[in-house]
This record gives structure tokens, sequence and C-alpha cells, in this order.
């Protein structure tokens, strides 16, 4: 968090300091992207109070996103930098990305659609992540890629959470019993341990009640399309 302050600090030449206190329902390591989601908020609030009390030009929303993986990257909390993570996070809805020129190449809004997130007692640095066995499975990613450019996203979010259970020794049968009770998609959420599933109204309790037995918690939320904001 102090990277992701000294970052907008740097970008507009100043020295002043700046305290700041975050708090989040998203707990760390749980492969939820809540990294991102807080870099992001931390550098779009100092950014935006800066701004305002000095009449400071306004930081684009791309140039916040990227400031945001710089302290990341910096900080040592993704492998990658996470621009995927980080501009769905940004912008809300559905992000298709290439991360290594980090480019966005699709964004839209996305229906509504209920989610579940199975968070299991245990956490996950996705610092600490087999990044050889990652690259063992690139093959197949690209084909869950390739899935998401045709459309398919709740197919490409199957296979590549069910490929990355496999590479990084994470349990597929809590996904495969998500759609076993009716799941419209599920698998491992980016590192793990976190699973999301989703579902509609008709079998949302069905998946709740797969899961159930698994120790950890269950959370039922929502697609966002706002994304970041200052409230």
């Amino acid at each position: 968090m102090d990277l992701c302050v000294q970052k907008v600090l740097q970008y507009h030449g100043l020295e002043q300091g700046i305290r700041i206190k975050t708090t989040s329902n998203l707990p760390m390591a749980s492969g939820l992207s809540s990294s991102s989601a807080t870099s992001n908020a931390v550098v779009m609030a100092t950014a935006r109070l800066l701004e305002e009390e000095f009449a400071l030009k306004p930081i684009s929303d791309m140039e916040l996103v990227n400031l945001a993986i710089d302290a990341s990257l910096e900080a040592g909390v993704t492998i990658t930098g996470a621009f995927d993570d980080a501009t769905a996070s940004f912008f809300g809805g559905l992000t298709i990305t290439n991360n290594i020129k980090r480019e966005i190449i699709h964004q839209e809004k996305m229906p509504h659609q209920n989610i579940l997130i199975y968070m299991p007692d245990k956490e996950t640095l996705t610092a600490q992540s087999d990044v050889n066995r990652m690259r063992l499975i690139a093959p197949w990613v690209e084909i869950a890629f390739q899935e998401t450019l045709q459309g398919h996203i709740f197919k490409a979010l199957t296979l590549n959470g069910i490929l990355y259970c496999a590479a990084l020794g994470f349990d597929s049968k809590i996904a495969l019993d998500a759609l076993d009770a009716g799941a419209i998609a599920a698998g491992l959420s980016g590192t793990g341990p976190s699973f999301v599933a989703l579902v509609n109204e008709d079998n949302q309790k069905k998946v709740q009640d797969a899961w159930i037995s698994y120790p950890g918690k269950i959370i039922a939320t929502s697609i966002d399309n706002k994304g970041t904001e200052v409230i």
C-alpha cells in the first residue's frame, strides 16, 4: 500500500505524506484478486485526493491501473503483474487482456449472474505458486483463451479452472460437484485456493448444498459491472 501511494506521488512529483487505512471483506491469499482490488483502490483514492487538493490534471484510468500493477510487482504480490485481474477489478464486467503487452483486447458489461465462492480454511500466496507447473498447461490454457475470444466465457472459465487445479494440486472434485449440482460454470479462482461457480436462481441452493460439507465458507454474490470507484 505504501508503494501504491508512492507511485502516485512520484507521478505528480509531490513529496506530501499520506496516511491510509484499508479494510476488505476478502481475505488475503484467497485467489480472489484481493491484492489487485486493494492496489486499484489505494491508487485511485490517492490520485483523486491529490488532484482535488492541488488542482492537478487527473491521471487517466489506464495510467492508474498501470501504477497499481507496478506497485504490485515491486511488492512481490504478483508474478505476472495481473493485468487481467487489475483491469477486471478496475473497470468491472468482462475484460480479455494481453498481460505481457498490458492491452485490453475486449471489454464489455456482463448480464446479471449469481455467483457462489467457496473459500477453504487455508491461504495460498500467488507469488509462491509453482510457475513451472503452470507452464506445463500453457497449451491447454491457450484453448480456454481462444474459447473466451469466441464468446464461450463459461466454458473457458470451467476449462481454465480445472486445468489450474491439476497444475497446482487443488481438488477438482470441488468444481465437479458444483457442475453436477447444476452450476453453469465452475473452477479454481486464480491460483486458488478459492473456487467460483456461476449459478441460476433455481440451482444456487443445490450448489451450496454440494459445497457445504467442505471446510471453509461460501459467499453468495453477483456480477459487478461498476468496478473501482470513489464513494
